[in-house]
């Protein structure tokens, strides 16, 4: 029996949150299954050591919209999968699975125009395997030595974000770890990529610059390394946050306009802050980056250090 699992969305955090849903249909069949992702969700890199991952299979940009339908069909109809879970609501990948011939095609109800990304991925997989499935993330790394000094405490700061109306001013990320030096023995993490060389460097310029590190020249396979062995991440709700959750570390997370009751409540190894004003309530049009407190953020920082 083969299978495939569809998961169209773009980014990491998007791929580690699906990762419990992936494991149970794998476990269910006691198969490993494929995966059609996006490039952006670097579902390549995050899951090389997973044993419930077969093939990842990417989306090529001529694979994409109405006229990619069939040059995607045809490339799935080469595996002969025999079934297919498709974690959206989407028409065209619904006609694409039957173009490849996939006999069992599982899926979202067709035309849903809004849903919980989390309660909808769980629902679909209790309702196939008929069995609860825990919405806490997974990711599966090989065991690393811990060779950073536990003199300190370990610090991986989640700087950047999808877009700036997501991202928490780097000037604030900079009195944040200065505070917390205060208090304790600290070394930063700075999570960031070539994108946000701009905000790493007015890091490292700061009086905690010397005792940082960036993510900047590293790949996802060494970051996630280091994250594994941090004692806190802090930062914008972005795929770090993410990530750092599915390796069994602490993450608190700033909502400034993202659904918190989406990406906020499915880990109790996620403590959020909102924007001052906002209850359970921040979505993608909130625009609370100015508006969140820096005091709350410094006390629940210290708080889970402790």
């Amino acid at each position: 029996m083969k299978i495939l699992v569809i998961q169209a969305k773009i980014g990491m955090g998007d791929m580690v949150i699906y990762l419990p849903y992936i494991h149970a249909i794998s476990k269910k069949y006691k198969k490993s299954v494929s995966l059609l992702v996006k490039k952006n969700s670097r579902a390549k890199d995050l899951l090389a050591e997973d044993n419930h991952i077969d093939e990842i299979i990417t989306l090529k940009k001529e694979m994409e919209g109405i006229f990619g339908i069939l040059k995607l069909s045809n490339e799935l109809k080469k595996r002969n999968f025999d079934k297919v879970f498709i974690f959206n609501s989407s028409l065209r990948y619904n006609l694409i699975s039957k173009l490849a011939g996939i006999k069992s095609i599982y899926q979202y109800p067709l035309f849903r125009s809004k849903d919980n990304i989390v309660l909808s991925a769980k629902i679909f997989t209790e309702e196939i395997i008929n069995k609860v499935v825990s919405t806490e993330p997974n990711l599966i790394v090989k065991k690393t030595i811990n060779d950073l000094d536990r003199n300190y405490k370990h610090i991986c700061l989640g700087v950047s974000a999808s877009g700036p109306t997501k991202r928490w001013g780097i000037n604030n990320y900079i009195k944040l770890a200065e505070e917390i030096a205060k208090k304790t023995k600290c070394k930063f993490y700075i999570a960031g990529g070539k994108k946000d060389i701009d905000l790493i460097n007015q890091f490292k310029r700061s009086k905690v610059g010397n005792n940082s590190f960036s993510f900047e020249n590293l790949n996802i396979k060494d970051s996630l390394k280091i994250i594994s062995n941090c004692d806190l991440y802090i930062g914008n709700d972005t795929g770090w946050a993410h990530i750092s959750v599915a390796l069994n570390i602490k993450a608190l997370t700033i909502f400034c306009d993202s659904p918190i009751l989406a990406y906020g409540r499915y880990s109790a190894r996620m403590v959020t802050v909102e924007p001052e004003g906002e209850n359970e309530t921040t979505t993608h049009d909130t625009l609370g980056q100015n508006k969140i407190s820096f005091e709350k953020v410094l006390s629940e920082s210290i708080k889970l250090l402790d």
